[in-house]
Order: C-alpha cells, then structure tokens, then sequence
C-alpha cells in the first residue's frame, strides 16, 4: 500500500478524491491500488468514517 496515507483523516480525504475522480468502486480502487480493503475500512472507522457505496464514498 505505497503512496496511500496512514493518517485517518488524510486517509479519508485520499479514498474520498480517488473515488469520486477515477473508481466506480472500493472495490475497484483496491484492486487497482493492491490495498487491503478490510484494512482501510477498518482504520476509518476509527474516525466514525464507513463507505457508502451507494454514493461511492466514505462517509
């Protein structure tokens, strides 16, 4: 998971942009980033953050 930000807040703000600018999908973006989906959403919960895939977005 190179390049992808450890910091919730800066994590979410990462996901967030990536999401809305170039994947349909969480899923999709993890794939493509080989990142751990269980992971991020697990970290961002720590901030009271979960994706919502009908709006493509952690919220």
């Amino acid at each position: 998971m190179a390049g992808i930000p450890k910091d919730p807040v800066m994590l979410m703000s990462f996901l967030n942009t990536k999401l809305r600018d170039r994947y349909s999908s969480l899923e999709e973006l993890c794939q493509d980033l080989e990142a751990d989906q269980a992971e991020l959403e697990k970290k961002l919960e720590t901030i009271d953050y979960r994706y919502d895939p009908g709006k493509n977005q952690f919220v």
